[in-house]
């Protein structure tokens, strides 16, 4: 049986992260394990900042933003010296398994480390929703409730304007936070990579509508298009519309998690912890319709997630 595992973050912080080194660290417990915190992700574990847990170490953060641990970069760990150190810093600790809480370089880190001995159990933690194996990601119904109450007060004052308000979410190259962000806020379109657009179409739409006693206007751009500054500045041209761009940025990230990262994360943490309990490693615990799922690690990062191109289509068919 594993007697003692880590637990680290990684990459972007997300709402929820806490919520799963809550889970995993009293699940551990729970089955006789000691659990070692490490800080900064592999950073820390490179560097040996790492301390011991107990049940107290995990007392209110499930509704904390952020994490607790830290998280950050490691250009070092993508190199050969930088693996080996980490796994001379789990040996010299007796760490026989790791829980990795990030994304999808979070988890190329994890199979090299599996790779070595180290068992290593991923969870998707990021905002974005970019991480095929799973339909869902620790972070991302509160990253999408935060863009929707900023959208909502934004609309507070282009209506007082009668303005329209180009704004940009965050979502790296995907496009899951704009649409739903979009369909939630009534937005009058939806601008993402996965999806061509034409700024004169949306000009003329622009105009259509406020012929028909339209009189202000909401357009989500998604962080991969970029360029919401130059979208408002062409479209108010094209329309004489007063045009403003927004771009929501880091805020995001924020917050206490929603009820529904909450108990994601905690389910998917526990499910990490049965995974090492039973000598199981180089795994990703995903959830596929509303069921805990795991994957081996390098299946996972070889999925492609589809877009949400039935949902944009409702969007655009909603919005006159």
């Amino acid at each position: 049986m594993i007697k003692k595992i880590g637990i680290l973050t990684s990459g972007g912080d997300a709402p929820g992260m806490n919520a799963a080194i809550r889970a995993v660290a009293r699940a551990a417990m729970s089955k006789g394990m000691e659990v070692y915190g490490i800080r900064r992700g592999y950073v820390g574990l490179i560097s040996g900042d790492i301390f011991k847990m107990d049940a107290r170490s995990v007392s209110d953060i499930i509704h904390r933003g952020g994490t607790m641990l830290f998280t950050a970069r490691c250009p070092e760990f993508r190199t050969e010296e930088g693996i080996n150190k980490a796994k001379a810093t789990c040996e010299e600790l007796g760490l026989e398994g790791i829980v990795v809480i990030g994304g999808d370089g979070s988890f190329r880190g994890a199979a090299d480390l599996s790779a070595r001995g180290i068992l290593c159990v991923g969870l998707p933690g990021t905002i974005d929703n970019d991480i095929a194996c799973t339909d869902y990601t620790i972070g991302y119904d509160t990253a999408m409730n935060t863009a929707m109450e900023m959208v909502d007060k934004l609309r507070d004052t282009s209506q007082s304007h009668d303005r329209c308000s180009v704004v940009e979410v965050m979502g790296r190259n995907a496009g899951y936070i704009a649409v739903n962000t979009g369909i939630a806020c009534g937005a009058v379109e939806v601008i993402t990579k996965e999806k061509p657009y034409d700024l004169d179409a949306i000009a003329k739409k622009m105009l259509e509508t406020k012929e028909h006693g339209k009189e202000n206007f909401v357009i989500i751009v998604s962080e991969g298009v970029g360029n919401a500054n130059q979208i408002a500045q062409v479209l108010q041209e094209k329309t004489h519309i007063e045009s403003r761009a927004t771009i929501l940025g880091h805020v995001q990230r924020g917050g206490s998690p929603t009820l529904r990262d909450r108990v994601v994360a905690t389910k998917m943490g526990y499910h990490a912890v049965e995974l090492l309990e039973q000598g199981i490693g180089n795994r990703v615990v995903g959830m596929q319709k509303d069921e805990i799922v795991d994957f081996d690690i390098q299946e996972a990062l070889s999925m492609k997630k589809p877009y949400e191109d039935e949902l944009h289509r409702i969007a655009e068919e909603l919005a006159f």
